[in-house]
């Protein structure tokens, strides 16, 4: 409901946001947990109240481990935070997080151990969604900074915008995000509907589209404006970084292509 603010931990330094190579382990000691490992680029953890670490519990008939999640409230012992020295300039801060036989309630465990897998999806889909729409924000306070500048620069005379090298490249990325937003806004509407498999292909390809929509764009718009789009005055040029994470973050874009591939087109997997 709002009440509570939580981080969220799922990537590793070894196994990235693999959830089937993740080596943070829970233990049973009684009634309690305990968790033991370490996760990096966890945003928001020191105004958080709590992060949600996604750990793995040891099946006793197997051995196998099993991913479970496990709320960690902010100043539990043994639960250890230091800032990444990002480039990024952004309002939350990164954080790489150790956790030494962090002793937590039973409670603490979210859900079904034996469902674990299954809820960090259920959390993963509407991330990617909430990414998307983040690359496409982005993307088009870009193309809106970029378009204005092309109607009002004039060299010769002539508003640069009139020239087909600078509009066509606006106006395709102008289709591309709303492209985007579009699939966007399908993966939302099948989200609220509850529909997880046609959520999770939609997520992925929104995600996948709003990345490459937002890179596409904020270059077209530095390229638009020269060495003002280099400048504090417009902007810019911290979107250039900024950018790339709609690519990279909070899964890949080879990830997003392997899932398509795999699960959309059933081509057998190359691992």
């Amino acid at each position: 409901d709002g009440g509570v603010t939580m981080a969220f931990g799922v990537t590793e330094p070894d196994a990235g946001s693999n959830s089937h190579r993740i080596t943070t382990t829970a233990r049973r000691d009684g009634e309690e947990w305990l968790l033991t490992g370490r996760k990096v680029f966890v945003s928001g953890v020191d105004i958080a109240d709590a992060t949600l670490v996604v750990g793995r519990t040891e099946d006793a008939r197997t051995g196998t481990l099993k991913p479970c999640l496990f709320i960690v409230p902010r100043e539990t012992p043994g639960f250890g935070r230091t800032p990444i020295d990002m480039e990024l300039q952004a309002p939350e801060k990164q954080f790489e997080l150790v956790l030494d036989d962090v002793r937590l309630p039973a409670e603490a465990l979210v859900g079904d151990e034996d469902a674990g897998l299954l809820q960090l999806f259920a959390g993963l889909n509407p991330e990617r969604i909430m990414t998307a729409a983040f690359g496409i924000g982005m993307g088009r306070y870009a193309l809106g900074k970029a378009v204005e500048y092309a109607r009002t620069r004039q060299v010769w005379k002539t508003p640069i915008g009139a020239h087909q090298a600078i509009a066509h490249p606006l106006a395709t990325a102008h289709i591309d995000l709303e492209l985007a937003r579009l699939m966007m806004q399908k993966a939302a509407r099948l989200y609220d509907d509850g529909d997880d498999v046609g959520a999770g292909e939609a997520a992925n390809m929104a995600k996948y589209a709003a990345g490459e929509a937002c890179v596409s764009a904020v270059d077209q718009a530095v390229h638009t404006l020269g060495g003002n789009g280099l400048t504090r005055e417009y902007g810019l040029a911290s979107l250039v970084t900024a950018a790339r994470v709609a690519r990279i973050a909070p899964v890949s874009r080879e990830m997003i292509l392997n899932y398509v591939s795999h699960q959309s087109l059933g081509l057998p997997k190359s691992y």
